[in-house]
């Protein structure tokens, strides 16, 4: 059971609004559908391919702005939370900024945790780690298809 702290919401869409990261006049709507941002990525997985944080704003009907695109990340933590819990892959390294290909400094304080890596957030080691993981997410959701 998850316990909420007071004055805590009850939907990621309205935490986005509560914590100011999608202004209350545009609602959080598709920024917080897990379900429609894990569908994208799934699809992204299946053609073995990443998307950037533009690609995957203008997915969901949006243009990309530093308030969306830190409000997407958050959905994409609670789409990796579900799919640890299930044994699946994570998604979000799928996520990468259009630059150097690589995913976004959020990203990356999570992954000292989850994979134990120490190292820096861009360079060989980085590229290295990332197409592991993406790798993973790409053989599993391709089995899946093949499966399915």
């Amino acid at each position: 059971m998850v316990r909420k702290a007071p004055g805590f919401v009850d939907t990621l869409g309205q935490w986005l609004i509560a914590e100011g990261l999608v202004p209350e006049d545009e609602g959080a709507g598709s920024l917080a559908d897990a379900a429609r941002v894990r569908a994208l990525l799934v699809a992204a997985a299946r053609e073995r391919r990443a998307v950037s944080y533009s690609e995957l704003l203008a997915g969901l009907g949006h243009r990309f702005t530093r308030p969306k695109m830190r409000a997407v990340c958050k959905t994409l933590d609670a789409i990796d939370m579900t799919a640890a819990a299930a044994g699946e892959p994570e998604l979000a390294v799928l996520v990468v900024r259009e630059t150097d290909r690589l995913p976004g400094q959020g990203w990356w304080t999570g992954v000292r945790e989850a994979h134990g890596y120490d190292g820096a957030w861009s360079g060989p080691d980085a590229v290295a780690l990332v197409a592991r993981l993406q790798a993973r997410a790409f053989d599993y959701w391709g089995a899946e298809a093949r499966r399915g």
